[in-house]
């Protein structure tokens, strides 16, 4: 991948894009799905077990009372993101359809996904301690917010969500391993320590694993069959401009409020992204099965561009931060 290197492009983002292609041409579907699927889960709980052994009593602390850090990552997912998708009424309908702009409503009031968010900080060299913290908290209140924020913007009824049950998953499959990976600790440190690059591995191929998945069910489901090249290539660049818009604002406020550069990964990581397997879900019981498609199409599109920039990122600030700590062990 030399000449990759030599051209200034980023391998993980080249392999995302093979990823995407492989799920467009290859889907997994039928006993493959359910592999693939058994596959991601044990990657994402291997992970959250990885990053619960790797942080130590006192950076947990510390995350956990670093809360004007968690008060701007849920302002900018739950206030900011609602405000700009509102703003793109101005464009209806002379660029975007209104079921286009539906979606980008719906898109706004989802929560920050968890696993990518938490990933993408530990490959960049962020406050990990502070994203766990931030990410797994609005996974959890956008349980309760998310649904409340699309009857707001788009006067809907909010359906039955089965509150209880979206707790319970988020708990089992995130919590409970880094629960484990914590106490487990004591036992396993130096053996993290001993295979620091081996475990970063886990990082970018659970990402990987996440990316084909969802990918996968979005062309079984007949994404390319829904909307014509004019549709995609708005929504295309709206996600881009939306997620550009608030990667800047945060990157502005971290820094206009002087939070250390591990603090502003944290901030940029988690307080841009939107979580697709919360929003399929919450889709089917929202809206009515014939629209559900439209309403999730900028959310897929948005999910794949936030995870290739985020990619991009993440591997600048990681040079940044080598670039810091080199400085200060001279």
């Amino acid at each position: 991948m030399s000449w990759l290197k030599f051209l200034k492009v980023d391998t993980f983002l080249v392999m995302l894009i093979g990823v995407m292609i492989l799920a467009t041409l290859f889907p997994c579907e039928g006993d493959a799905r359910v592999f693939f699927g058994y596959l991601t889960k044990a990657a994402i709980a291997l992970l959250f077990f990885m990053h619960g052994a790797k942080l130590s009593r006192q950076n947990i602390l510390n995350g956990i009372r670093h809360w004007r850090l968690h008060l701007i990552v849920f302002a900018s997912t739950f206030v900011l993101f609602p405000l700009l998708g509102l703003s793109l009424t101005v464009f209806v309908p002379d660029l975007m359809s209104t079921g286009i702009y539906l979606g980008f409503l719906y898109l706004c009031a989802l929560p920050a996904t968890v696993q990518s968010a938490i990933a993408y900080t530990s490959i960049a060299g962020g406050n990990v301690a502070a994203a766990v913290c931030s990410a797994s908290a609005s996974s959890l209140l956008g349980v309760f917010i998310s649904p409340i924020l699309v009857g707001l913007l788009m006067h809907t009824q909010e359906g039955s969500q089965d509150t209880l049950q979206a707790i319970i998953d988020i708990i089992i499959q995130l919590m409970l391993p880094f629960i484990i990976g914590h106490i487990s600790r004591p036992f396993i440190v130096n053996w993290i320590e001993k295979y620091k690059k081996l475990i970063n591995v886990t990082d970018r191929s659970s990402i990987l694993l996440v990316v084909y998945t969802a990918f996968s069910d979005a062309v079984i489901g007949g994404i390319w069959h829904q909307v014509n090249q004019w549709s995609l290539l708005i929504i295309i660049i709206f996600s881009i401009l939306l997620l550009a818009i608030v990667l800047v604002i945060n990157t502005c406020l971290a820094r206009w409020m002087g939070f250390s550069i591990q603090d502003e990964i944290t901030i940029i990581f988690c307080g841009s992204k939107k979580s697709l397997a919360n929003g399929i879900p919450m889709a089917n019981v929202l809206f009515p099965a014939a629209s559900v498609g439209m309403m999730v199409l900028p959310l897929m599109i948005f999910h794949q561009i936030q995870l290739m920039v985020c990619a991009f990122l993440a591997q600048r600030y990681a040079k940044k931060i080598a670039i810091i700590e080199k400085s200060n062990n001279k």
